[in-house]
């Protein structure tokens, strides 16, 4: 698989671009909880702000109505039966909150009535009545039951009252009636709608009013009547106004405001309590909105400044990618190069200094350096290991101790002569340069082979210990085919061939270079035989040993 090399360039803008989306990515983590966590401090506290003047105004609009009944209660006209039914009558037209508004005799029949409803009724049994005798009363809220098929009901939702009664006395301070009234609870709804206005922009925000023993009076459709179990109620009744977030029965998480009715003036108050909510998601919905666009900038601010470290890193690649190609063409060898001097940065500059100080050491040294591989243990011209090397390496493992017995193959071209002739020694050495590599590339990694002079080659086939021994015959033919295929010298096709001799270690000889000596042997043999052929010495010696015997007899 290639390796995709990479650049200064898109090293730097990548990195670049990596930083900077990393540090946008820890912007928005950071300032998105620290938004979060201070608008839940500011929606709680302006959702309990809002609970408690809801609380309060509800509470202030029932102790005005307790002390209107009350005033009115004591008005002469009312406790005279004869006038009290225009009384009522006007009272109703003046206050839309009224929904019913009736005068009732010490027995508790009902002597005027708002509209002339339930006028002449028995209402000795109602709540409204008894605990009017009693004194000054307001109930918590109701339902209609006498009143919910005669009055109008535009809405169709069930009828809800808050009761304010009071007795009626004569001068004498004798109970000769009791004042009764039906506050219609849409009121409330008025208070709740007019008081939240401010905030209609607030995605999501519902209001309860929960009585004291936890049923919801003012709610969303569907909670009107139901029990209301969430800590925000008891939290309500302990510390009066607060915040908090909480699960409601719907399994969702909710911004919750809570307010306990504080009563007003001589009123104590029902004991209800309002709450404010608010979805944890819509309230979170600014933090969000601010995190998206702090990551949408950091992508932007990424494209932009990764364009930016493109081209800086250009600028500083520019003379690098000069020494690069300066470089390259040294070693190519292509004369009357030099490392340039660049400008830019000062680390750039001191590298392109350094590098041309080094050129010339180098080249101060060649004379040295050539010396040096005239004794070293490489063929100059085909780049394989050369005879000195053959023979140190072919003892060297011979006195090895545990050597298995390994094969020597000598080489030697045929009809090379005839290209230097014509051709010239340096078509000469382009042949023998690429017969080497050919010869190489036949053999195998544990395998060795040495140029020993001239078109002269040799060959040590080592055995691997655990594999199966290479066949010889298989590795002389695949050598014989590689050099016999032509080569392309200054355009024209040249063709030479390849003998080969073959002895083994240690059956022909003790000693490596006696080894070597037979298998120069077979190689004339396979020459004197028709040339560009392998021949083995031991197929020799068997040809002379049956000459002798057939002499003989």
């Amino acid at each position: 698989m290639a390796v995709v090399r990479k650049g200064l360039r898109g090293i730097v803008a990548v990195t670049g671009a990596t930083l900077i989306v990393g540090m946008a990515f820890l912007m928005s983590a950071v300032v998105g909880e620290r938004s979060r966590t201070q608008l839940e401090h500011e929606i709680g506290r302006s959702l309990s702000e809002a609970a408690y003047q809801m609380a309060e105004k509800l509470d202030a609009d029932m102790w005005a109505r307790s002390n209107q009944v009350s005033v009115l209660a004591k008005i002469d006209a009312v406790r005279d039966w004869a006038v009290a039914q225009k009384v009522v009558d006007e009272l109703k037209a003046k206050d839309h909150t009224l929904a019913w508004v009736g005068v009732t005799d010490a027995r508790g029949t009902i002597v005027a009535s708002s509209g002339g409803i339930l006028l002449g009724v028995d209402a000795s049994s109602r709540p409204v009545y008894r605990e009017g005798l009693k004194g000054h009363f307001v109930g918590d809220v109701h339902d209609a039951v006498m009143l919910a098929k005669l009055l109008p009901n535009p809405s169709g939702e069930p009828m809800k009252f808050v009761d304010v009664a009071t007795p009626l006395k004569d001068d004498n301070g004798t109970v000769v009636g009791v004042f009764a009234t039906h506050f219609s609870w849409s009121w409330a709804r008025e208070v709740q709608q007019t008081l939240l206005k401010p905030m209609r922009e607030r995605r999501g925000l519902e209001t309860f009013i929960v009585s004291a023993d936890g049923t919801v009076l003012l709610g969303p459709e569907g909670t009107l009547g139901q029990p209301l179990s969430v800590g925000s109620v008891a939290s309500a009744k302990v510390n009066g106004i607060g915040w908090t977030v909480e699960t409601w029965p719907d399994a969702h998480r909710y911004l919750t405001g809570y307010a306990h009715s504080p009563g007003h003036a001589s009123y104590r108050g029902l004991g209800w309590t309002v709450l404010a909510r608010q979805p944890v998601d819509a309230a979170y919905a600014t933090a969000d909105a601010l995190q998206r666009e702090i990551l949408l900038w950091g992508g932007a601010f990424a494209c932009l400044f990764s364009a930016a470290a493109w081209f800086a890193a250009g600028w500083i690649a520019r003379p690098l990618h000069r020494i690069a190609d300066a470089a390259r063409r040294l070693r190519e060898g292509e004369p009357g190069v030099e490392i340039p001097v660049v400008g830019g940065a000062a680390e750039v500059e001191d590298l392109s200094r350094s590098l041309r100080d080094l050129i010339a050491a180098l080249t101060d040294s060649k004379s040295a350096l050539a010396r040096m591989e005239d004794i070293a243990y490489q063929d100059r011209l085909t780049a394989l290991p050369n005879r000195r090397f053959f023979e140190q390496y072919s003892e060297a493992l011979a006195n090895r101790p545990g050597t298995q017995p390994f094969t020597v193959m000598y080489l030697d071209l045929d009809g090379f002569k005839p290209v230097n002739d014509t051709l010239g020694h340096q078509a000469g050495d382009a042949v023998l340069r690429q017969v080497g590599a050919r010869l190489a590339s036949c053999l195998r990694t544990d395998d060795v082979i040495a140029r020993l002079g001239g078109d002269e080659f040799a060959v040590i086939i080592n055995p691997v210990p655990g594999k199966e021994p290479p066949h010889i015959d298989d590795i002389a033919a695949r050598l014989i085919t590689a050099v016999n295929e032509p080569i392309i010298i200054s355009g024209r096709a040249v063709q030479v061939g390849c003998s080969i001799g073959i002895a083994s270690w240690p059956d022909h000889g003790g000693a490596v270079l006696q080894v070597l000596e037979h298998a120069d042997q077979a190689l004339y043999a396979a020459k004197r035989a028709g040339r560009n052929r392998a021949l083995a010495y031991k197929d020799l010696v068997c040809e002379t040993e049956a000459s002798l015997i057939s002499a003989s007899s």
